[in-house]
């Protein structure tokens, strides 16, 4: 049988609810007494029952986590961070893999609801106006990570995308690149994928060189880059080809190497995220870099903060981000 808050009392010598404000962390308990009761929880192996704690104090020391795909190397990555940072405080995390599909994202949030939740951090490749409006209905601190709304109205961690993807195209266009294609995600989603377009439109604009058949809108995997510079050279020719994340990068990489193109001495590629795999791959991916775990360990410490009413320095954190120079750009 499992040990009971009684039996630690009855051990121990105290009263259940001295055992229970020592439990709760309420500090009227002097340290002698503090210490036997912490001793003898050690001793009985007592472990409280977390739900029973969180219908009466309306807290389970749970944080959930949604995040879009968990066979993406970017989100576990940033969920190190979070959870390293929640350990630390003696919160647990329940994550929520949704597979980019906005029902599994709603049934997400209603598990999240159930389980009551202290606070959620949400990732996602788009904030839907559904999910915003079940954010708002379940009242509970949630910080956006790599996602915007369009009114800022939530606390959020990320890095300048539009300046990073403004930067990255400017990188190529100094390598002597100018028909450069780019393949993302759609133009219309209010994510930081939006801003990594506009950044790249722009930096085209500039120079005059913009054209809407070197787009290619699509998810964000492999098989997306491979079919995005395969739908591109239909029509043109391109020295350039900057893409949304690593992932669509390396795909674009293998169709052109399978149409006999050669990076990078024909065609510089570049990716976004710098996930692991862009230093092993062939050949190895130049990118931006975005301090994926410290994105995570951030907002974790901006949604523990949030939740327990501490005063916080600022409600929308943009990190610092860098290119990683490789070998699928020309040196």
């Amino acid at each position: 049988m499992a040990t009971s808050i009684k039996d630690v009392a009855r051990e121990a010598g105290v009263s259940i609810a001295t055992v229970s404000r020592v439990l709760n962390g309420i500090d009227v308990v002097n340290d002698e007494t503090k210490r036997k009761v912490l001793d003898t929880i050690e001793k009985l192996g007592y472990r409280p029952n977390i739900l029973a704690r969180s219908l009466k104090t309306h807290k389970s020391s749970t944080i959930g986590i949604v995040i879009p795909d968990i066979s993406n190397p970017v989100y576990p990555e940033i969920v190190r961070g979070a959870e390293d940072v929640a350990s630390i405080y003696n919160y647990n995390i329940m994550l929520c893999n949704t597979d980019l599909d906005l029902e599994r994202e709603k049934e997400s949030f209603n598990v999240l609801r159930e389980k009551m939740v202290d606070g959620v951090i949400y990732m996602s490749n788009s904030l839907e106006s559904d999910i915003e409006d079940i954010i708002e209905a379940m009242k509970v601190p949630t910080v956006l990570v790599g996602t915007i709304d369009s009114n800022k109205s939530y606390p959020s961690v990320g890095i300048d995308s539009y300046a990073a993807s403004y930067d990255a195209v400017k990188y190529l266009m100094d390598k002597g690149n100018k028909t450069i294609a780019y393949i993302g995600y759609y133009e219309d989603k209010s994510s930081d994928y939006s801003k990594i377009y506009k950044g790249y439109k722009k930096a085209m604009e500039e120079k005059d060189s913009f054209n809407p058949s070197l787009v290619y809108f699509g998810s964000l995997k492999a098989e997306d880059g491979y079919k995005g510079i395969q739908e591109i050279l239909k029509s043109n020719k391109v020295d350039g080809v900057f893409c949304a994340n690593d992932e669509v990068a390396m795909g674009a990489i293998n169709a052109l190497r399978e149409s006999g193109i050669e990076v990078p001495k024909e065609v510089d590629v570049m990716g976004f995220d710098d996930i692991s795999l862009a230093d092993v791959y062939y050949p190895k991916l130049t990118t931006v870099s975005k301090p994926l775990y410290d994105m995570g360990s951030v907002a974790m410490r901006l949604l523990i903060k949030i939740i327990n009413n501490l005063p916080i320095d600022d409600r929308n954190f943009l990190l610092p981000y860098n290119i990683v120079e490789r070998d699928s750009c020309k040196k």
